[in-house]
């Protein structure tokens, strides 16, 4: 029988049978009566699946025949949700009271709004943010990501400075909202990816669109963090610095490619050179296997840049158009309220 609802919360599991017997309860007793909760198991290779019919027979459980990464397992169990908004959970995260209820009202009062996510705070230290999304994500001029509460590894401690509604460049994976229409029309995350990045390829192919991205203070979730690759890892160092290069290639417009991909090359230079003498050469060689991917695809990324541009792009928030690596090696600047105000679009 085919079923639409109107929210739909989706995990994507992948061997993540403890986080899910420690975050699933609270998620459904905290979305009760406000959206319809899937689980998509990315091909697991523990107990996850065995564990969520025997435990939660009725929750959605969408079974993937391979792991497709987090892009491409996104896209594939959506497919199969009929719903007008997607809420996009990681597996590791802890939701609370009233968590829905705010960011859908907000979307349904402002159909421009594509995508959003609550305030993401740590949950080991829950009155910090959490490194991936904090209080909503930036870019600085060269393609750095950043966050309100978050540049690079200095993490701020929440006191209530980012407890305003806030159009924001970028949306976390880790608790995305996202308008069901705009996902489809866009046709998703670039499963090329994989994992890592692919949540800010599509909000800047959002933002492109004339849809806007948003943070909103007044959901809030707590978010473990590093559960599916450790931050010390090669294949992470590999994916960041590879989708980085996809991404940027992908999005900017033609007057800034070429000087920033030439930037960025010398840049990813130095963080190689970096990781050599911090003895982390396994990080060294994910760098330059990173560039040699992207060198030897160009001309398939060429044609993906001709096919992603709109008809005609509309402009962007969220970009800093300063060097945030100055900023923040040079400078010392490690809150994002002491970046130059001016210099956002």
């Amino acid at each position: 029988m085919h079923i639409r609802v109107k929210v739909a919360v989706v995990i994507l599991n992948w061997n993540g049978r403890n986080l899910l017997e420690k975050f699933l309860p609270g998620v459904i007793r905290n979305s009760a009566g406000e959206a319809a909760v899937y689980v998509a198991d990315n091909c697991s290779t523990d107990d996850s699946v065995a564990y969520l019919k025997n435990n939660f027979p009725d929750t959605g459980l969408i079974l993937l025949e391979k792991n497709h990464g987090f892009a491409g397992g996104y896209n594939e169990c959506l497919k199969n949700i009929d719903a007008s908004y997607f809420i996009l959970l990681n597996s590791d995260v802890e939701v609370t009271p009233g968590w829905i209820t705010p960011v859908i009202e907000m979307m349904e009062k402002d159909h421009s709004i594509g995508a959003c996510q609550p305030k993401i705070l740590s949950h080991a230290q829950r009155d910090y943010f959490e490194y991936a999304g904090a209080a909503g994500g930036y870019l600085d001029y060269y393609g750095y990501p950043f966050c309100r509460g978050r540049i690079f590894t200095s993490i701020e401690k929440d006191t209530g400075q980012y407890d305003d509604v806030q159009q924001v460049f970028w949306a976390s994976g880790a608790c995305m909202f996202i308008r069901a229409s705009v996902f489809k029309d866009l046709k998703g995350f670039d499963d090329t990816f994989f994992a890592h990045m692919e949540e800010i390829d599509l909000c800047w192919r959002i933002q492109r669109n004339g849809f806007k991205v948003m943070y909103h203070p007044g959901s809030v979730v707590y978010h473990v963090g590093g559960g599916t690759l450790p931050k010390s890892n090669p294949r992470k160092t590999y994916l960041n610095f590879r989708n980085n290069m996809l991404m940027l290639h992908k999005n900017l417009p033609s007057s800034r490619l070429f000087p920033v991909l030439v930037w960025r090359l010398l840049l990813d230079g130095i963080a190689g050179i970096k990781f050599l003498i911090s003895e982390s050469p396994a990080d060294c060689f994910a760098v330059v296997k990173a560039h040699f991917y992207f060198y030897t695809h160009l001309f398939a990324r060429i044609r993906i840049r001709k096919v992603s541009q709109p008809v005609k792009a509309s402009p962007v928030s969220g970009i800093y158009k300063g060097f945030l690596v100055y900023d923040y090696f040079i400078g010392r600047i490690r809150k994002f309220g002491s970046l130059h105000k001016n210099r956002f679009l």
